[in-house]
């Protein structure tokens, strides 16, 4: 007699629109359909009727024991399904619900056919690199540490100012200047606020970190490419006004006058689900609507 596979999918759904909710219902009767349990990452409070699903909260073991997070909606959805996901170490797989939807795999048109690929195990799964971040006071005492998938942001919180910045890479000065902050970003999170930046676009595939000066009013604020062997470092003068340093969008840390933010390679990437073959090329030409007539292709 063969053992029954006991397989868990945690969804993460975005709640705010009927379509949405209608997508999680129909992910949800597929999955148990095919004897796959179903727990849901949501706000209970958010006035959504979730029928006989077991819900859960944003927690770092939402996912524990789960096979696969299934993220339904945009981007900013993604990037807090990836935190569930990034706590124990499991892969996970966007349906985009939103808008440009970098992060998402495929879009809400192919939902069935996706939800299919997942109960076939029909899909294979890359590693993207992620950031590690700490924190320190002017007296060198760790405040807080966090990590990103797509980027960490030394934001100035005084509008009236600017934020007074030394930029520091593998322990020298590289340059100091007054900024509105400074984005460290993934390869991942290259097209997103890096990218409204003024920073470049890197392919996924590439390990690096890219650092941004946000409005930098000095001569040499280009953006800088370097190695994800290499730490980077943002320091604060201690005349400048309090900062935040916000990781992904959501997870923040307080940056007092004076302080240290050190960023590295993650020690755990994101597991991301892949379920086509589709170059990053196609993608951002896809999803910037890129104009690409004229294009006649390599001879041969």
């Amino acid at each position: 007699m063969s053992h029954r596979e006991d397989r868990t999918i945690l969804l993460v759904p975005h709640t705010g629109r009927a379509d949405n909710v209608e997508s999680m219902r129909r992910a949800a009767d597929l999955l148990q359909a095919a004897g796959i349990r179903v727990r849901v990452s949501a706000n209970r409070d958010a006035g959504v009727d979730f029928g006989e699903l077991e819900v859960w909260g944003h927690t770092a073991d939402a996912a524990e024991g789960c096979e696969m997070v299934l993220v339904l909606g945009g981007d900013g959805t993604f990037l807090r399904a990836a935190d569930l996901a990034h706590a124990v170490d499991i892969p996970v797989l966007g349906i985009n619900l939103g808008h440009v939807g970098f992060l998402a795999e495929w879009d809400a048109e192919s939902l069935e056919q996706a939800i299919a690929r997942v109960i076939e195990k029909s899909y294979r799964v890359e590693d993207r690199m992620t950031l590690a971040v700490r924190v320190f006071d002017r007296e060198g005492v760790q405040v807080g540490d966090s990590w990103a998938l797509n980027e960490a942001s030394v934001e100035n919180i005084n509008h009236s100012g600017v934020l007074d910045a030394v930029l520091e890479v593998d322990g020298r000065p590289v340059s100091a200047f007054g900024c509105d902050g400074v984005l460290i970003s993934t390869p991942t999170g290259s097209t997103a606020y890096a990218f409204s930046a003024g920073g470049p676009v890197l392919w996924p595939e590439l390990d690096a970190i890219l650092v941004v000066p946000n409005n930098a009013h000095a001569l040499f604020t280009k953006p800088l490419v370097v190695s994800p062997q290499s730490q980077v470092a943002v320091e604060s003068e201690s005349s400048t006004s309090p900062a935040l340093v916000t990781m992904d969008g959501f997870r923040r840390i307080d940056m007092p006058a004076g302080a240290r933010v050190e960023v590295s390679k993650g020690s755990r990437p994101v597991r991301w689900v892949r379920l086509d073959e589709q170059p990053f090329t196609d993608r951002l030409v896809r999803k910037l609507r890129l104009p690409v007539e004229g294009w006649r292709g390599p001879r041969g």
